[in-house]
């Protein structure tokens, strides 16, 4: 590897760190104020598993249990692994019977073969894969399943890809763009970390909504990393723009409204 491309990857090492770590600083709103996941997409993500009940999961990155809860009322017995104490906490006050450790994906606190599946929601990106993925191979049992789970806005809808353009920097991930791109990305990188110890990569697409108004789905979109980690100034813009957009537009400006949401998942089983 040339210094050049060593600095690169060191650089986007460090981007990924920093975005992921933003969240213990908002982790109340994070609990208040972020989507759960489309119940079918949950249950999707376990289908090679239902028939070993009860289905043992480790929901790691778990941040403040928005996963977690969806897999608990499924029945399913859940570990919430988190890294970061302050969502953690979030997590604990909100389900004190659900078994929840500190810790990471790199790094599981869990033995070997001891779950069914393995589950991230909204945090498979901020994995260092080639680390993640066998250690999470190792807690798994054979035939045992991995998915990721992610929210995204449905920009086929007019007012949310005008949202997007405004609230989100462009790297940010909309309907659109996974299927522009974005996706398949997501897809070689989890086959390739994934080779020799998982079987092939497949893909769920589940339409999921979350009910809002204008000064709630304003309060979401400040829990998103990329506003997290800007200075204040830029940030108070950013939120100012955003809410303006949201008071001014017909189908948000007026009590509660449905912002269209769609769950992807990519999932694979254990060799």
């Amino acid at each position: 590897m040339s210094d050049h491309c060593r600095a690169e990857t060191e650089a986007e090492t460090a981007d990924r760190l920093r975005h992921g770590s933003s969240f213990g600083a908002a982790a109340a709103a994070y609990a208040e104020h972020r989507p759960g996941y489309a119940e079918a997409a949950v249950r999707w993500a376990l289908e090679p598993v239902l028939d070993r009940p009860p289905v043992r999961v480790a929901d790691i990155g778990a941040g403040t249990g928005k996963l977690t809860a969806t897999l608990a009322g499924l029945g399913a017995e859940v570990t919430a692994v988190e890294p970061d104490p302050q969502m953690l906490e979030e997590l604990r006050q909100a389900m004190p019977a659900v078994r929840s450790v500190p810790g990471r994906a790199e790094d599981l606190p869990l033995p070997d073969a001891s779950v069914d599946a393995v589950l991230a929601g909204q945090a498979m990106h901020w994995f260092d894969m080639d680390r993640a993925i066998p250690e999470i191979a190792r807690v798994l049992r054979p035939g045992g399943v991995l998915a990721g789970l992610w929210n995204v806005d449905d920009d086929r809808v007019g007012w949310v890809a005008e949202l997007a353009e405004i609230s989100k920097r462009k790297s940010s991930i909309t309907l659109m763009r996974w299927r522009d791109g974005e996706g398949r990305a997501r897809r070689e990188r989890l086959a390739e970390a994934g080779a020799g110890l998982f079987q092939g990569v497949e893909e769920g697409e589940f339409g999921h909504g979350y009910a809002r108004t204008a000064g709630s789905l304003l309060a979401t979109i400040g829990t998103h990393s990329h506003l997290l980690v800007m200075d204040d100034a830029e940030r108070a813009g950013l939120l100012a723009r955003v809410d303006g957009f949201l008071r001014a537009r017909p189908e948000t400006a007026h009590g509660e409204f449905t912002l269209p949401l769609v769950t992807m998942v990519l999932r694979m089983r254990r060799r």
